[in-house]
């Protein structure tokens, strides 16, 4: 039924329009007219002006529309959320999916009535969605810890049934419908913290890590050990993966940015992470933590060695816990770099610093995001702080089971000699080289075309173009208090399919336009992409009027 909301006579005050104040701050920035702001005042002040003399409130109620008269008690609507929920955004799925899910509703209704013939999802590391096929070594694993009788058939080869049947023993009888650890099972950790000691050169405890569902369950943990107060800040790097930016909001913290330097292929330079702390100490702010996402998203960059010692000398420095978001690290297009891990060089240097260091099944070339399975490690760390996030994880009792036990598989190889392993290096360098020449070629072609610059994809699955944006689409922005990368992005999908994610979304330095895409789909899907974007680009000033 549909419910027309209904107020009483005592009604609850209005509050100024805060939310679109920040709507229109965060549109055009320093953009903004002084008009505009008067108009936004003007608006509010009379909202103020005509509500009701401040009175006891109590809930609204509702009138079903069937016209029966019957009233539905209503103790939620939008304003009455709390701010931090509202406030909270993730543009990742924002306005730009929101209307590509609404045309695909369109164009399987009326084809005709839409100017292309399939949506491409480049908005988000997805690689499964867009046709990229699972390992089956690690499928096949998991099918026999769900259905154990496998392994007394010889229906997959040895090294699989004997994977499983190592992981099924360590498993509280046999059963992944049964809960964990609240760590997850030490069977899984036992072999992260191998990889762990094989990656870095240093022993790693089983005891330091948490399995999780996805990275971003670890991030939203550790974050929760940082923020306090509303004094308390973590520096975030700009642009930066939302997740962070949406994460600080919920929490009630304030985010720090520090810059990265565009020019110089989004690098990390410890100048401006003096300028944005000393900024953020001298207003009264007490900086907790600073997160690096290595390799980069969206900017696809991988960081230098001499690089990441600045951030760790500058975290012990302002005493700071290093949040090191490394579920990329798989993800190495360029040759002559490589990926060295925050623990490793901590480690080497005798670094004292605090580092949680996120992994993740979904990105790499495995792109298992539905199954849900992260890892953090814990580094530096002090046993008291350890038992509180063990608490933390207990109060959703574990990770899912699976997603433990292909995070634990994935950072296991197919035994060498093993009848999987041929096909495992096979598949996975089939996947690793063809995002190698994707990375080249949308690099390529983005700055091919007049009014795109691309800073090379070393990494990462994304290209982060800044975007010279004019005409038509810049006046609509500003005649609808929007960000001009937005109003591309959306433009963009509705003339073409294409679904990206404005800059805005991710943060960038004032008066820059950028979107981020992925160069996830299949190779010819790709190049049309391309094409697409070349001459939506081209058209974009004078508009589509004919």
């Amino acid at each position: 039924k549909i419910f027309v909301r209904k107020a009483r006579s005592v009604s609850r005050p209005a509050a100024p329009n805060t939310v679109a104040s920040a709507m229109l701050s965060r549109a055009v920035g320093p953009r903004a007219s002084a008009e505009a702001w008067q108009t936004l005042a003007r608006r509010s002040a009379a909202r103020v002006a005509g509500a009701a003399s401040p009175q006891l409130w109590v809930p609204r109620t509702a009138v079903a529309a069937s016209g029966r008269g019957r009233q539905r008690f209503s103790t939620m609507t939008v304003d009455m959320l709390p701010k931090h929920v509202v406030n909270c955004e993730y543009a990742v799925r924002g306005a730009v999916l929101l209307k590509a899910e609404e045309l695909q509703k369109k164009l399987q209704a009326t084809p005709d009535q839409v100017p292309f013939k399939k949506i491409v999802a480049c908005n988000i590391g997805n690689p499964q969605a867009v046709g990229q096929a699972p390992l089956k070594f690690h499928r096949q694993v998991l099918a026999c810890l769900t259905d154990p009788s496998l392994l007394e058939t010889d229906f997959f080869s040895e090294d699989v049934r004997e994977r499983a049947a190592h992981y099924l023993a360590g498993i509280h009888d046999g059963r992944v419908g049964a809960y964990s650890h609240s760590k997850g099972h030490a069977v899984f950790r036992n072999d992260v913290a191998k990889w762990l000691t094989e990656r870095d050169g240093f022993e790693a405890n089983p005891d330091d890590v948490f399995l999780t569902d996805g990275a971003s369950a670890a991030v939203k943990m550790v974050m929760q050990l940082a923020v306090g107060g509303p004094n308390d800040g973590v520096m975030l790097p700009i642009p930066q993966y939302p997740l962070y930016s949406a994460t600080m909001t919920l929490l009630g913290g304030q985010p720090v940015r520090y810059y990265l330097d565009e020019e110089a292929g989004w690098g990390i330079n410890v100048a401006e992470l003096e300028r944005s702390i000393g900024e953020f100490r001298k207003q009264g702010g007490n900086p907790r933590a600073i997160a690096v996402i290595n390799p980069g998203n969206p900017t696809g960059q991988i960081l230098s060695q001499e690089a990441m010692e600045g951030v760790l000398k500058f975290a012990e420095r302002e005493r700071l816990m290093v949040l090191a978001d490394e579920v990329y690290q798989d993800n190495i297009h360029t040759d002559g770099k490589e990926f060295i891990s925050f623990r490793k060089l901590g480690k080497e240097i005798g670094s004292t610093v605090e580092i949680f260091s996120f992994h993740s099944v979904s990105k790499g070339v495995t792109g298992e995001c539905g199954l849900r399975g992260g890892l953090v490690h814990c580094h530096n760390v002090d046993p008291g702080v350890m038992e509180q996030m063990y608490k933390l994880s207990s109060i959703s009792l574990c990770s899912n089971i699976l997603g433990q036990a292909l995070m634990a598989s994935v950072v296991t190889p197919p035994p060498v000699g093993g009848a999987s392993r041929a096909l495992w290096e096979t598949e996975r360098q089939a996947i690793y080289s063809a995002l190698k020449r994707k990375a080249k070629r949308v690099t390529e072609r983005l700055n091919s075309i007049e009014g795109i610059t691309c800073q090379p994809i070393e990494g990462a699955m994304y290209a982060f173009p800044q975007v010279t944006i004019k005409g038509y689409v810049m006046k609509k922005a500003i005649s609808y208090a929007t960000p001009a990368d937005q109003i591309y992005c959306l433009e963009m999908v509705e003339r073409t399919g294409i679904v990206t994610v404005p800059g805005s979304g991710f943060g960038q330095r004032p008066g820059t336009f950028h979107f981020r895409m992925t160069i996830l789909p299949d190779e010819p899907t790709l190049e049309k992409v391309l094409d697409d974007i070349e001459k939506f680009h081209n058209e974009h000033a004078g508009g589509w009027f004919a």
